[in-house]
């Protein structure tokens, strides 16, 4: 008896087995590339939404985007949260938080499945080697000043932008690691921690230490613009995906292949731009000399402005930077003018630029700079 029950329960999962590989066979599609990996990790587009454009930033880009990333808080030396720049005068970015003039923009956000992130920077010298002085104080200081505002506005993310403009000794770097380090420690396991990192982090031994990133941050930027700025001599791309060592001395794809040796991809998250420069330059040439302190940033927005409206106008394409640019005579200044901007092409070519390197996704800088299409191949980018 109990040899005949053993038979049949055999003969029933042998069946059972048979079943599931027929319907296998020839229920589910063949091409494997239409079957949904649960585990792969979902395609990241941050926003950053400055607290200087938030008067021409649109409402809602929840078609574009999965976070929404504020800009922001300032800290000081001792981690704490800068609230005043004088007795009378209040922090703008502090403002314009504890203002509410950002609810609506949170509100969409969260109301369409976008998570909200908050940005904490400082770009000051003095006041980073002090942060660093004392790195797992000032951390733990740091987040017990932001413990409230995660609560309050459901921040999911903290996003590190520490921009240190020298060098920086093997202390320094050990410090700020430290630091890093100590915030992560703090932040709650469902909170996430985002830092950033500029091209030149990947090639010289600046504050931060991108490979000591990789292990720490859930999330690194690489803010791959300003190639050409205010600053420069000549005109030029903003973000060039190409031409290094023959247009220009770094580019996009440098800095990631660099980064890369760094940094893992399922991290890194390449930062483009939604905005150019304008400068009063020389002659039409690109890559001309500039007039000295005539560069002032120029919105995706300015440019398709200006194509609209000036007759004599017209976009050229740089292909090795895959940027356009726009040279005319002013009448006024009796000189030229020449801007170098993105578009929407420069978003699809970094669209399949990371694409190709396999990155985690993409960040805006900045929301209220875009114009009418330039954000458009994110739709299927994001959903894809």
């Amino acid at each position: 008896m109990g040899k005949n029950l053993a038979i049949i329960i055999f003969g029933i999962l042998l069946g059972l087995l048979f079943g599931v590989l027929f319907i296998f066979n020839f229920l589910v599609p063949k091409n494997t590339s239409s079957i949904i990996n649960p585990l792969a990790p979902k395609k990241v587009v941050i926003g950053f939404l400055p607290y200087w454009l938030l008067n021409t930033a649109e409402s809602d880009y929840s078609k574009y985007i999965t976070t929404l990333s504020y800009f922001g808080l300032r800290v000081d030396q001792n981690g704490n949260i800068q609230k005043l720049l004088n007795p009378t005068q209040e922090e703008p970015g502090w403002n314009a938080l504890r203002s509410g003039r950002l609810d609506s923009f949170f509100n969409n956000a969260l109301k369409n499945n976008v998570s909200l992130s908050l940005m904490v920077a400082s770009g000051d010298v003095g006041s980073i080697n002090g942060l660093i002085s004392q790195p797992e104080l000032h951390a733990k200081n740091l987040i017990s000043d932001l413990k409230p505002l995660i609560e309050k506005y459901k921040f999911s993310d903290i996003n590190l932008d520490i921009e240190y403009t020298q060098s920086a000794s093997p202390a320094a770097r050990e410090n700020f690691t430290k630091f890093v380090t100590e915030v992560r420690k703090q932040l709650a396991n469902d909170e996430t921690l985002t830092v950033e990192i500029s091209p030149t982090d990947v090639i010289r031994n600046n504050l931060i230490d991108p490979k000591a990133m990789d292990k720490i941050a859930d999330n690194i930027i690489l803010m791959a613009y300003d190639y050409h700025s205010t600053s420069s001599f000549v005109t030029g791309p903003v973000a060039p995906l190409n031409g290094a060592g023959v247009m220009s001395e770094y580019d996009v794809t440098a800095a990631i292949e660099k980064s890369l040796d760094l940094i893992s991809p399922q991290k890194l998250v390449l930062g483009i731009p939604l905005y150019g420069y304008e400068w009063e330059s020389l002659n039409q040439t690109p890559r001309s000399a500039i007039i000295p302190n005539t560069g002032v940033v120029a919105s995706n927005k300015r440019a398709e402005e200006l194509l609209s409206s000036c007759a004599s106008c017209s976009a050229t394409l740089d292909k090795e930077a895959d940027e356009n640019y726009i040279s005319y005579f002013d009448q006024n200044s009796k000189d030229y003018h020449t801007i170098f901007y993105p578009d929407k092409n420069s978003t699809e070519a970094k669209i399949n630029f990371i694409n190709e390197f396999q990155l985690k996704g993409l960040a805006l800088w900045a929301l209220g700079y875009e114009g009418n299409s330039i954000l458009d191949p994110l739709k299927v980018y994001k959903n894809k």
